[in-house]
């Protein structure tokens, strides 16, 4: 009965989310079957927005990996939690003088938005996966926020995955300066909410058309039953059908890659 009240919001969605590594390529490869979801979504007007929790890149990157991929996109295609980030900042009215802890990437979304990046008079503090992070920095962004300047981190990820294996994400940032201050910050990425309300605030969008499709459970399955909006969960990356036993964040609907989900929108 679950899945068929799922069938029946999933008539409703125009706007897909989707997450990139896992769901939609893995790594510098494509899934085969990605160029015949977005050509289904195309032909039927219905839209697709990627999602990423990376902060270390910005839209920019993405869109030329996607189109040198060979699936042409636009910035409107590429939703960050940098983005998130700074539409939360700007709803709160903070700023615009903020001080980043991020790569030359993250930094260049903020000052495009408006931001003055400054430590002098900083009316908050943003950590993001700073590739870039040296002890300075690392000290720097500590005493601001003993001061008691809001802390804001982008996303919580401990980890990135590499070909190489894992690396320090800003999850891990975060708990360094968590056990060095004692403040713990406001967290904008996935899993959480923000991202989605954003999302829908920027492209004008209602939660019951929008649906979000991703391969992991704890970050894309957590952030769309959190927002209320249907979430689709794709077996082609991480989570695999053993880990559903038990799992604190259970999928809508769960389909083998998004070639599947096209033949139900075909169908």
């Amino acid at each position: 009965m679950a899945q068929e009240k799922s069938g029946e919001r999933l008539k409703k969605i125009r706007t897909f989310m989707m997450d990139l590594d896992g769901t939609f390529y893995l790594g510098e490869k494509l899934f085969p079957w990605s160029h015949d979801f977005v050509r289904v979504l195309k032909k039927q007007r219905k839209e697709f927005i990627f999602v990423t929790n990376n902060s270390s890149r910005n839209a920019r990157y993405y869109v030329d990996k996607i189109t040198r991929m060979g699936v042409p996109v636009e910035r409107k295609h590429v939703f960050t939690s940098g983005d998130a980030t700074i539409h939360w900042l700007k709803k709160q009215g903070i700023g615009p003088k903020i001080w980043v802890s991020g790569t030359p990437d993250l930094e260049e979304e903020f000052t495009e938005a408006g931001f003055e990046l400054t430590c002098d008079h900083a009316a908050a503090v943003v950590l993001g996966f700073d590739q870039t992070l040296t002890y300075e920095k690392l000290r720097l962004l500590c005493d601001l926020v003993r001061k008691g300047v809001p802390f804001v981190a982008t996303h919580p990820d401990y980890n990135c995955p590499t070909p190489n294996g894992p690396i320090p994400d800003c999850g891990a940032m975060i708990a360094a300066v968590t056990a060095a201050t004692g403040v713990k910050p406001k967290i904008i990425g996935k899993p959480y909410p923000e991202m989605v309300e954003a999302l829908c605030v920027k492209y004008n969008l209602q939660l019951e058309s929008v649906a979000m499709i991703g391969d992991r459970l704890y970050t894309d399955i957590a952030m769309g039953r959190a927002a209320g909006i249907l979430s689709i969960l794709v077996l082609s990356g991480e989570t695999q059908p053993k880990d559903l036993t038990g799992a604190a964040h259970q999928p809508d609907l769960i389909a083998k890659d998004l070639g599947e989900i096209a033949r139900w929108l075909v169908n």
